[in-house]
């Protein structure tokens, strides 16, 4: 058996969860504001952030329901990355389009921020739209930048506040260095931070990140918060049904592989399970040696599991190739710790297969988007410079428990 994961600096929060056995009822932020018959944006326009993930407890579609009652108008809908119906594949631009009449604007396409000509169409912004809990994922530097654009031209933000499908007590990975800030992370968090989309845009605000090289710049925000939904909670608590946020986050456990893989995957020496009906649940190359096989199986790793098999994807990384790596599979834990994880994994094919480890092989473009994935340069360089596995494990945690500090102000549940 290889070493379990426990890194010098590895901050996790566990509570005794064995009495919680079945899903929760949770009402959502969005049930809140309809059982008060939305009184918080009564006789308002409204503009609202959100995608095919923003519903409410039911299954309803939150922009259908703006559409339908007659105590608001919505008159704008905001979209991020991948698009309204989470169909537009990572990195594609798209367009403004409509829904049920009302316009779309889209905000990952020309704009990033809300155009100041939008501004004649809204009061006020509302917030629905699903998270995963991950940095890179995109749909937190879309809120960032409305609710820049919210205290630029004096609108308020309200959060319908959504479950983080991770759970609230797990925190892992380096805190960004915001001199590799990028849309793929933009606020100096952890790889997985642990907060609600709520807790997160409190936490912007109330450190003063909108303000750049403007002084003070504040968001009239306002978080509606969930009722029922406690931190031990992962998504298959909630009792809630999953939505795709995007093409390959069909699932929860999909989410669990993006935080253990998606940055990895950022330098192209393998597979991660793009093009497969499994994305980030494969790991794996055609090129892959049986002693690395069968050394990484054993890795002791916390929540995950690795099983030896062939794939082969259809499209993304060694396309229509057959691979030989592993299927992970997840457990239900707050005990997982993701990045670390990708950590582990990372410095043991570093092991088996140095050959691959060497910068002269790899695009610069794919180095530059390593270091926005991991939010630092540091990973980088000590793993293409023969850092040792010590240091590249310590430099994984940098800032953690600073951030664990900071972020107990921000926490709402």
């Amino acid at each position: 058996m290889q070493k379990k994961i426990f890194p010098i600096l590895l901050v996790i929060l566990f509570i005794n969860v064995s009495s919680y056995t079945q899903s929760q009822t949770i009402e959502l932020g969005i049930d809140i504001l309809e059982k008060s018959n939305f009184a918080q944006i009564s006789g308002k326009r409204v503009a609202l952030l959100t995608n095919f993930s923003g519903r409410d407890s039911k299954q309803q579609l939150t922009a259908e329901m703006l559409i339908n009652t007659r105590q608001a108008q919505l008159t704008l809908i905001l979209t991020p990355e991948h698009g309204f119906y989470g169909n537009f594949s990572a990195g594609s631009s798209v367009d403004n389009s409509k829904f049920m009449g009302v316009p779309i604007l889209s905000l990952y396409g020309n704009s990033k921020k809300i155009p100041y000509a939008y501004t004649e169409l809204f009061d006020i912004i509302l917030v629905d739209i699903q998270d995963i809990g991950v940095r890179s994922y995109t749909f937190i530097s879309t809120l960032y930048y409305v609710m820049q654009s919210a205290a630029e031209y004096n609108k308020p933000v309200i959060i319908l506040d959504r479950p983080n499908p991770l759970g609230g007590m797990g925190v892992d990975g380096n805190v960004l260095d915001t001199n590799f800030q990028s849309y793929i992370g933009l606020i100096p968090v952890p790889y997985v931070h642990g907060m609600t989309i709520g807790e997160v845009a409190s936490m912007i605000n109330g450190e003063n990140w909108l303000s750049e090289n403007k002084n003070n710049l504040k968001c009239d925000l306002t978080v509606i918060k969930m009722d029922g939904w406690q931190r031990w909670m992962q998504w298959e608590d909630t009792g809630l049904n999953w939505f795709p946020t995007s093409p390959n986050v069909p699932t929860p456990d999909a989410i669990r592989g993006i935080a253990m893989l998606g940055w990895i995957g950022e330098l192209s020496l393998c597979s991660v399970g793009i093009g497969t009906n499994l994305p980030f649940q494969f790991f794996g190359s055609p090129y892959f040696s049986q002693a690395f096989i069968e050394y990484a199986r054993n890795l002791e790793l916390n929540a995950a599991q690795l099983f030896p098999l062939q794939f082969q994807p259809s499209y993304g990384k060694f396309a229509n190739q057959g691979c030989n790596g592993f299927l992970i599979i997840f457990k239900k834990d707050n005990s997982y710790t993701p990045y670390s994880n990708g950590i582990e994994l990372l410095l043991s094919l570093r092991k088996f297969h140095p050959d691959l480890f060497d910068a002269t092989k790899i695009e610069y473009s794919k180095i530059q988007m390593f270091q926005k994935a991991t939010g630092t340069d540091i990973i980088f360089n000590l793993l293409f410079k023969k850092g040792t596995d010590e240091q590249i494990r310590k430099a994984s945690i940098e800032g953690i428990v600073d951030f664990i500090k900071i972020r107990e102000k921000y926490l709402l549940y």
